[in-house]
């Protein structure tokens, strides 16, 4: 079941208040999973019960993504803030340097986590931030045409389109490579996810010109990358590996951008191997 704190977050401006939704299960070293833009944590849903086998596992909805509201006015959802608000996060719910695991969004997140020492294992599956300037406008064109579309369909269509596997494969088959797999419970959440993801385009706008450029110091990290990401092209990973030269590259084959769905024994393998 999914709750909700609140706590609050040193900004520019002073403390801010602000609301996290999560879900955790399982028992054994702490986990944090953490989704990509315009997702939720309903995107963990084929890995969870295998990886709660071995961990304590907390999935997050990201401010402004999923149940979390939104930042409060004026507190930017920019790199360095939003991993504050997941230490802030962690320190409210007792979460002593967790593993991390993200995917896009969530996996330049989960890098940046291992970067200031918060956690202590990262997997990064697809991560952004290591794009072309040219990569980049693509992305953010996919991304915004994606939500476009979610807006624009009724209501009734994506229920309908869900039913089929064809169906899903024209909602979903940007970020999958198997669409067909998504039940279609969870590819109508997901597109509802999408259109009501406050957070969206304030987190698109701070992303131009980012890049990550840092080593990630003093933990096991491996960034793995689907054969079939349509959205950040897998010779991304290559680049991953230059600035974090120990950093475990590994092959998803078959995967799409959220590998999850895709091949959930392989990536929970990596996870579970990452944090070992």
């Amino acid at each position: 079941m999914t709750t909700t704190v609140s706590f609050t977050v040193a900004t520019a401006d002073g403390p801010r208040p602000v609301s996290v939704a999560y879900e955790r299960t399982g028992s054994g070293e702490p986990l944090l999973l953490l989704h990509g833009i315009g997702h939720h944590l309903r995107a963990w849903d084929p890995v969870a019960r295998i990886l709660a086998a071995e961990r304590e596992v907390t999935a997050v909805d990201l401010p402004g993504f999923g149940a979390s509201p939104a930042l409060p006015d004026g507190v930017p959802y920019d790199l360095a803030t939003v991993g504050r608000v997941l230490g802030a996060f962690c320190a409210e719910l007792g979460l002593d340097r967790p593993h991390v695991a993200g995917n896009s969004l969530g996996g330049l997140l989960a890098l940046e986590l291992g970067r200031t020492g918060l956690v202590r294992s990262v997997t990064a599956l697809s991560p952004a931030g290591f794009w072309t300037e040219a990569e980049r406008r693509y992305a953010f064109g996919t991304l915004r045409t994606m939500r476009r579309s979610a807006l624009a369909l009724p209501a009734g269509l994506i229920e309908r389109l869900s039913r089929s596997a064809a169906g899903r494969a024209t909602l979903t088959s940007t970020i999958y490579a198997r669409p067909g797999r998504r039940s279609p419970e969870a590819v109508v959440a997901e597109t509802f996810a999408l259109r009501g993801a406050t957070g969206f385009h304030q987190t698109l706008d701070t992303g131009r010109g980012l890049l990550f450029r840092d080593e990630v110091k003093g933990v096991p990290v491996s960034v793995a990358w689907g054969t079939r990401d349509r959205i950040l092209l897998p010779r991304q990973g290559i680049r991953a590996k230059r600035v974090i030269p120990h950093a475990r590259l590994v092959r998803l084959p078959g995967c799409g951008h959220v590998p999850m769905n895709d091949d959930p024994a392989l990536v929970a393998r990596v996870i579970l191997d990452t944090s070992r």
